[in-house]
């Protein structure tokens, strides 16, 4: 708070004085007590103060003094300092100037000489308090129209976005009103949650929301084409949809009398932010033109049938497997080796490349299998897998495989594309586990491999099974480095020959832990730690032992068992989650001991 000054204005010298010392006595040091014996010299003082930051909360004044009344000086104050407390002390002044002061200075106060003592001080307590109290409230005024101002704006921000929300839910009724096929939704427990304007069309029937499930066959009339009862529930469409089912199809219709409409149906399950199911949605289409068109072509294609057999059979073969290619092989690997279709892929087609391999395999598996059933089995490596698979294809990669749960990836494009890959499947299956956790499940861990080198692209088998794979050394290290994993108790290791083709290593989190002859191999190959995905906790412990552990692993190959393991020591001390550093330390106390 500013420091804050009394003025007293007179002209006699001995009267300031004397109302100086009352003033000093009433206040104590809590306020300054400048006097003026003008109204001139006043005003220039009050100028000079409010220049300099102080506050004026009161100034009291003599009404006779040469020059300039008390009521004009007062009137002059009230404009420099509106909120300064006005007291007016004399024994002379008339009725008229007391006015003038109340009206135009907003006179506080009209004491005459000479003054009782007490009363002086505490009409300066109660003037000063009133002050004080003022400019409170008047702060408290301020905070409280600037959140009257916040507020009002939040009102019309959220006023905004509630319109924006009704514009977006009116546009998107206009769309789905105006589409040409059916749109209809079920809840997630299985009752009509909408339909739109072609669905009641197709179906001439509006929503029926409060009929069961069992009952969407008989209300809506739904038969399987050609049949005499209606569709079985489970076999629609929308229902294997609520089962978390995507599926297609265009053998049902609806009957309306006499009148038959075969439909194509596509159903999918929407899901919340839990992967739970919480609606399922069709689209149906009127086939009927289709369904024409297609007797008419099956008519045309039958009579044409003996002079074009052997062509159909050829490209409708050729239109099959490009279908499948699509899925089944990635387009990267028939593009390496120079094929727009797998049609013209032939056994022994090959290409040398350099690639960084990258494979990844759950821990303990076939415990966790053991747990469920088959149909869980196959729910959790799917999604398990579906979220791994975008991760390597963001990052320039392409799956060769899966085997089983495990996943073996080819990067032509540099190693650090594959070691990114790693490092961000590693942050999803965090979160993946998390997701895990809440529902009642068991977190999964997973190790990763990486390695870089020569291998062979190309197509192995016989006449009748053909298959694109990658081999070669570098392959087999690649496998052999993720299984390592789990003998360090690490996430994610990398060989030099990976290491060397990081651009810049330093932009990753690594440290090198061991020199391993892998098994089935004469040379020594050195192996890197890359913790970037690690707990935050555990990776800035790693991070602030990057000195100690080397020196501690320089001492360890030199045979320095026991400086080793002091330092080995060290780092667990500053870092408990180092499980390398543990396995070191065991190690040293095993030889020393022994």
């Amino acid at each position: 708070m500013n420091q804050q000054v009394i003025i007293c204005v007179d002209d006699e010298k001995i009267i300031l004085r004397g109302l100086k010392a009352e003033l000093q006595e009433a206040v104590g040091n809590a306020y300054l007590i400048e006097i003026a014996e003008s109204g001139e010299e006043a005003l220039e003082l009050i100028e000079e103060l409010l220049v300099d930051g102080y506050e004026v909360p009161l100034i009291i004044s003599d009404y006779i003094m040469p020059d300039m009344k008390g009521d004009e000086l007062l009137k002059q104050v009230h404009l420099l300092s509106p909120k300064t407390i006005k007291i007016m002390l004399t024994g002379q002044a008339d009725i008229e100037a007391v006015s003038n002061a109340i009206k135009n200075a907003n006179l506080y106060r009209y004491i005459a000489k000479p003054w009782q003592q007490e009363d002086l001080s505490l009409t300066v307590k109660e003037a000063v308090n009133s002050y004080l109290q003022n400019k409170l409230l008047a702060a408290q005024n301020a905070q409280l129209q600037q959140m009257n101002q916040e507020l009002a704006q939040l009102n019309r921000e959220q006023a905004l976005l509630i319109t924006q929300l009704h514009e977006n839910e009116n546009r998107l009724m206009q769309f789905l009103e105006a589409m040409p096929v059916g749109v209809g939704v079920l809840n997630a427990q299985g009752k009509v949650y909408y339909i739109n304007k072609k669905a009641k069309e197709i179906f001439d029937k509006k929503v029926v929301s409060d009929i069961p499930a069992e009952q969407l066959s008989e209300v809506y009339q739904l038969y399987q084409t050609g049949a005499l009862q209606h569709c079985p529930v489970e076999n629609l469409p929308i229902i294997r949809a609520l089962m978390g089912e995507t599926s297609v199809a265009d053998d049902l219709e609806v009957r309306q009398g006499n009148k038959v409409i075969p439909l194509e149906i596509h159903a999918t399950p929407i899901y919340d932010k839990h992967d739970q199911i919480v609606y399922a949605i069709n689209t149906l289409q009127d086939i009927t033109d289709r369904k024409k068109a297609e007797a008419d072509r099956q008519n045309f294609i039958a009579e044409l049938f003996q002079v074009n057999c052997n062509l159909e059979l050829a490209l409708d073969t050729e239109l099959n497997i490009t279908k499948a290619t699509s899925r089944f092989v990635p387009n990267q690997f028939l593009s390496f080796l120079g094929c727009d279709s797998i049609v013209n892929v032939k056994l022994g087609d090959a290409l040398e490349l350099e690639m960084s391999i990258l494979f990844s395999d759950i821990r303990d598996f076939t415990t966790l299998s053991e747990q469920m059933t088959p149909q869980e089995n196959f729910q959790f490596i799917n999604s398990y897998l579906s979220r791994m698979e975008p991760l390597i294809v963001e990052n320039r990669g392409f799956i060769d495989k899966y085997i089983g749960d495990a996943i073996m990836a080819l990067f032509s494009e540099g190693a650090d594309d594959a070691v990114k890959a790693g490092i961000a499947m590693l942050h999803t299956l965090a979160e993946y586990n998390q997701y895990r956790v809440s529902a009642g499940d068991v977190p999964v861990q997973i190790g990763v491999g990486i390695n870089t080198g020569s291998l062979i692209l190309g197509i192995v088998g016989g006449c009748n099974r053909m298959d694109g794979t990658a081999i070669g050394d570098a392959v087999n290290l690649a496998s052999r480095i993720e299984s390592l994993t789990k003998n360090y108790g690490v996430s994610l290791l990398i060989t030099q020959h990976t290491f060397d083709r990081l651009t810049n290593p330093a932009d990753y989190a690594i440290r090198v832990i061991d020199r391993v002859q892998v098994k089935g191999k004469s040379e020594w190959v050195t192996v890197y730690e890359v913790f970037d995905a690690d707990l935050p906790s555990v990776k800035a412990g790693k991070l602030a032992t990057l000195q100690v552990f080397a020196e501690a692993l320089f001492l360890y190959n030199m045979n320095n068992f026991t400086e080793a393991g002091v330092l080995f020591a060290d780092c667990l001390r500053q870092n408990p989650g180092d499980n390398v550093a543990r396995i070191y330390l065991d190690r040293c106390q095993l030889t020393v001991d022994s």
